[in-house]
């Protein structure tokens, strides 16, 4: 009979190469690196809990066949204090044999000892066994956002991932660019572009800082969400090391906004590419601020020669987004499950603060390498 259980270091390279084959669509033996990195992230790291931690699923036949990566967040709503639940990297080994098996991994997942429980990565399948278990998926925290910086680099970058000759007609897309962008009113909205004189306000002040100043505007620039994570008992500069170790996006920047008076009103975390599209891991604002903080970042990302911005929905960054033609696009969803309705009422009236930091976003596992 099959059971479920907590993952053990016995299962490590058994789930690592899982991991390998199932979603990383690699060959061959699974990299020792990996392997190691699994240890560390899903059994000896920070926010390993000792009775809400990752799953397997064992067969008829002794071995394990199913995987459910799971993390803590400890998070606060009003007064309250929650422990909220992270799932991810669900996979399962030959589904067709045991096609109840994520199902089964699943529920044990969200009949754990966790007030809330998440997923900013379910795709179809794992959608659907959310939701029979009466979890409920949040469009509004699901999309993708995309900013179009360099429309010919955006296109060609786009192109030469599927005909890698495309990618000869880089330095005319940029050259053409460059003439169109300075032909652009300051401050002009497009959908396809932007001005080579910038959107940001005069006064605005962007700084790049390090991982201990990103740490200490986390909680003031978070503070009027309803739901959000405890910061100050998660392992962030373990967690900024880590995202910072993705060399397919490229290098890591942190940087703070501030208004003309100096007062902190946002910061950004993402990965700019000269001629690529960066990937955004994280964007915070003030209320009334979203928009400055968003042209703060566009110029930039325009500064280091980025062709677009891509990086995933917040409900309080919407509005702002909109009037500033930004184009969305379906990515994987975020869902949730509580037993709370309270908390269930809140989270999906886009009161909660999540994805990136507060997700699995930052993760080597996400965008790094182990070969």
């Amino acid at each position: 009979m099959s059971t479920i259980r907590f993952l053990e270091e016995r299962d490590l390279p058994v789930v690592a190469s899982m991991m390998h084959r199932v979603l990383r669509k690699g060959r061959g033996e699974a990299p020792a690196a990996l392997e190691g990195y699994m240890r560390s992230f899903y059994l000896e790291g920070p926010g390993c809990g000792d009775d809400l931690r990752s799953l397997v699923h064992v067969n008829d036949s002794d071995a394990v066949s199913g995987f459910l990566g799971v993390h803590v967040l400890p998070m606060i709503h009003g007064d309250r204090r929650l422990r909220g639940a992270i799932a991810s990297s669900l996979m399962v080994e030959k589904g067709n044999h045991d096609p109840m098996a994520g199902a089964r991994l699943m529920k044990a997942f969200v009949n754990g000892p966790q007030d809330l429980s998440f997923s900013e990565t379910a795709n179809r399948t794992s959608t659907q066994m959310w939701t029979r278990l009466r979890a409920v998926p949040m469009p509004q925290y699901s999309l993708d956002w995309i900013r179009i910086i360099r429309p010919s680099s955006f296109a060609i970058g786009m192109a030469s991932k599927r005909i890698g000759l495309a990618g000869i007609f880089k330095p005319v897309a940029s050259a053409v660019d460059s003439f169109y962008r300075k032909r652009l009113p300051a401050g002009q909205v497009q959908w396809a572009s932007t001005p080579a004189g910038g959107l940001s306000l005069p006064g605005m002040r962007v700084s790049e800082i390090d991982r201990d100043g990103f740490t200490k505007l986390l909680e003031p620039l978070t503070a009027h969400f309803g739901i959000r994570p405890r910061w100050a008992e998660m392992p962030l500069d373990h967690m900024l090391q880590d995202a910072a170790c993705k060399p397919d996006q490229g290098t890591l920047v942190l940087a703070s906004v501030t208004a003309p008076n100096g007062a902190p009103v946002g910061a950004f975390a993402y990965y700019p590419q000269k001629g690529s599209m960066a990937r955004v891991m994280q964007v915070l604002a003030r209320p009334g601020q979203e928009g400055a903080v968003i042209d703060c970042l566009t110029d930039h990302a325009a500064a280091r020669g980025v062709a677009a911005l891509r990086g995933r929905s917040q409900p309080a960054l919407m509005t702002a987004m909109l009037t500033r033609r930004i184009a969305f696009l379906p990515a994987t969803n975020t869902i949730v499950h509580s037993r709370d309705p309270v908390l269930l009422e809140a989270m999906l009236g886009g009161q909660a603060f999540l994805n990136g930091l507060a997700g699995e976003e930052w993760s080597r596992l996400i965008g790094g390498r182990f070969d």
